[in-house]
């Protein structure tokens, strides 16, 4: 029962641990980027302006010194370009020069396709008048910056990855230590809810046998008696079977072995609606039954039958008068499915998620009727569930219900 809640808690611990690791590791590599980028802009600006430095400007153009000795650029992956003023390449030296376009008013430019390259532009002043005469361009494969990078990613994915394994067995373990104390108190509450309903079961019949009793020689009792009486009885009757769905669903909880044997479900069905018909025909109600050839399915012939009778007395006490039942039954590969679709008042689309919540009832839509416990629909899907079927419903105000049952056919 309680492997959905530790499903969705360990799901919530993993999601948000898998959060506080993304942030912090698209902070670890902003960072490291950052800095691995700066440093190479370091690197490039000292180069340039040393070797800027030993430029000149003569007769109307950048002159580079004749003993220029820039050694181990193409190890280096770098380049050196002179740019005039007017932007025009004077003088290359290396070859990883940028194809893009010369913007001497930006002092970084970056290359992102291929060749991958980052550049700075230093400016070369003319030392006798100080004024501008051009740019100097050092330029850097970003190859090798690149594959750190990818190396680095393939780190925080890896790190982040085993991570996450290690933190959901932690979770795992959490999980069941958190959840331990509320099953604890769920099995003594089931316990508890068995014992009382067992317990009840004798005053309440003995209750319901000496009303029914009284009531049978009303010579002795005046009339208000009888009334009261008849309220006790009636009492007694609700009182019977809340206890006996109250143990009940204390059985499933438990999963309490029970004999189970092949079932016509077809032949069940037909005498369930054949019993069924005067309550209906009392009500003014059509119950319409489409039957499919014999189906055999594996279960309790005693819960199966209360399964479907539950669903089908909720159908008939949420429909009104001239209103219509229609039970179909279709089969689908290996599963058979049970449809009870009623006309009547419906359920509003926010409240179908707590149809079957034990002593759930709607304040608008589905209070008219007082007669039930509240555990009908709660015992329907438990059935469902243990005979590893599945229950749903779809619902529409003032036009009708459709509870689906979807359960395993028996292999031949």
């Amino acid at each position: 029962m309680f492997q959905k809640t530790r499903l969705r808690l360990l799901l919530a611990y993993l999601g948000i641990f898998a959060s506080i690791l993304s942030i912090f590791a698209i902070a670890v590599r902003t960072v490291f980027v950052h800095t691995m980028t700066n440093q190479v802009v370091d690197k490039l600006t000292t180069l340039g302006q040393t070797v800027a430095a030993s430029s000149g400007f003569k007769n109307g153009r950048i002159q580079v010194a004749d003993n220029l000795s820039v050694q181990g650029l193409d190890v280096r992956r770098q380049s050196l370009q002179w740019i005039d003023i007017q932007g025009n390449t004077v003088y290359i030296q290396g070859n990883r020069t940028l194809s893009l376009p010369a913007a001497i008013r930006e002092s970084i430019q970056i290359q992102p396709s291929k060749p991958a390259l980052i550049s700075v532009n230093i400016p070369i002043v003319d030392t006798y008048n100080r004024s501008l005469v051009g740019y100097l361009r050092v330029s850097q494969s970003l190859e090798e910056l690149n594959e750190t990078f990818r190396q680095l990613d393939l780190g925080l994915i890896g790190g982040a990855a085993i991570s996450l394994i290690l933190v959901s067995f932690g979770g795992i373990f959490l999980t069941r230590q958190a959840m331990q104390p509320i099953e604890q108190s769920f099995d003594r509450l089931q316990q508890f809810t068995a014992d009382a309903s067992h317990e009840l079961r004798s005053p309440l019949m003995a209750i319901k046998a000496s009303s029914q009793v009284a009531m049978r020689y009303p010579e002795g009792m005046r009339p208000s008696d009888a009334d009261e009486f008849r309220a006790i009885a009636q009492s007694a009757e609700r009182m019977t079977r809340l206890t006996e769905d109250l143990l009940m669903l204390a059985r499933m909880d438990k999963k309490l072995k029970v004999t189970w044997e092949n079932i016509n479900l077809t032949e069940l069905l037909q005498h369930l609606v054949n019993q069924l018909q005067p309550q209906a025909v009392a009500k003014d109600l059509t119950l319409i039954y489409h039957p499919s050839s014999s189906q055999m399915i594996k279960g309790n012939s005693e819960q199966i039958l209360r399964l479907f009778t539950n669903l089908m007395e909720n159908a008939m006490h949420y429909t009104p008068a001239s209103g219509q039942i229609t039970i179909s039954v279709n089969t689908s590969g290996q599963w058979i499915a049970v449809s009870i679709k009623d006309t009547g008042i419906g359920i509003a689309p926010e409240q179908i998620e707590h149809i079957f919540d034990r002593f759930w009832r709607a304040d608008t839509s589905r209070s008219q009727w007082t007669g039930g416990s509240g555990l009908g629909l709660a015992i329907a899907q438990s059935i469902a569930e243990s005979h590893c079927g599945k229950i749903s419903v779809t619902s529409q105000l003032a036009v009708g219900s459709c509870f689906k049952v979807r359960l395993p056919i028996t292999k031949s």
